[in-house]
């Protein structure tokens, strides 16, 4: 059962459209078991995993494949995605461009700590490529080759409080368009493309509501009206004489 995916998914086909990288990516059914932090960010509901060709039932059926497999044996997993990877390379050398590798497309796996049966990570296994991922596990400690981008949720406010102190940029679903700012960061178009490790530093990585997030209000959905009110706030325009 072949893991990675290239070609398959609309925003990582614009990031192959600049003529220097092939995005591989992989996609699973998110639980609670690979997503530890959804409950307590809310964000199951609103998961991308919902979004295009994820209605699909067939799509569904085998992502939920790769979650039984990974789940019950994870070093044979992470073995075939050694295969995987050795593949995309290859096909990356053809085309004359750079192969980059996004594990998380559905998921939350802390993939620095998955090992291969040979002991070693897929970062190690493969210094040269860059991997980078969404994460709400805003704490991991990660290679140098592998580039996180925290997720922020509103749902929890402690989680909230952590992902604002955050060192890594911070991605956040917004519905009906994107703010200039938000908690104090500029706010970058992140559908634009996929290659979160070419972004600037220090950024607000807005993404529009996709799936069933646009009817998702548990608050990992922020509303930039909004956001806009509130900028705009002047509580001497509510005074009474």
């Amino acid at each position: 059962m072949k893991h990675l995916s290239i070609g398959n998914n609309a925003k990582t086909i614009k990031s192959d459209r600049g003529g220097e990288y092939l995005t591989a990516i992989m996609y699973m059914r998110p639980n609670i078991n690979i997503c530890p932090m959804s409950k307590k960010a809310a964000c199951m509901n609103g998961c991308l995993n919902t979004a295009g060709r994820g209605a699909m039932n067939n799509v569904q059926t085998a992502r939920q494949r790769k979650t039984d497999a990974f789940e019950s044996d994870p070093i044979a997993f992470v073995d075939r995605l050694v295969l995987d990877i050795v593949k995309a390379e290859r096909k990356a050398i053809k085309k004359g461009v750079k192969l980059c590798i996004r594990l998380n497309g559905t998921s939350d796996i802390a993939w620095e700590n998955q090992a291969a049966s040979c002991g070693r990570s897929l970062m190690a296994i493969f210094p040269h490529i860059t991997f980078y991922d969404y994460t709400k596990l805003p704490n991991r400690k990660v290679p140098a080759n592998y580039y996180l981008t925290v997720s922020y949720s509103g749902a929890n406010a402690a989680y909230a409080r952590k992902v604002n102190k955050t060192s890594h940029n911070i991605a956040v679903v917004f519905r009906d368009g994107l703010p200039n700012e938000f908690m104090g960061r500029i706010v970058i178009d992140g559908d634009v493309n996929d290659l979160r490790f070419t972004d600037p530093d220090n950024v607000i990585v807005g993404l529009k509501a996709k799936g069933k997030a646009r009817k998702d209000y548990s608050g990992f959905v922020i509303d930039t009206d909004i956001i806009t009110i509130a900028a705009n706030y002047n509580p001497d325009l509510l005074a009474t004489g």
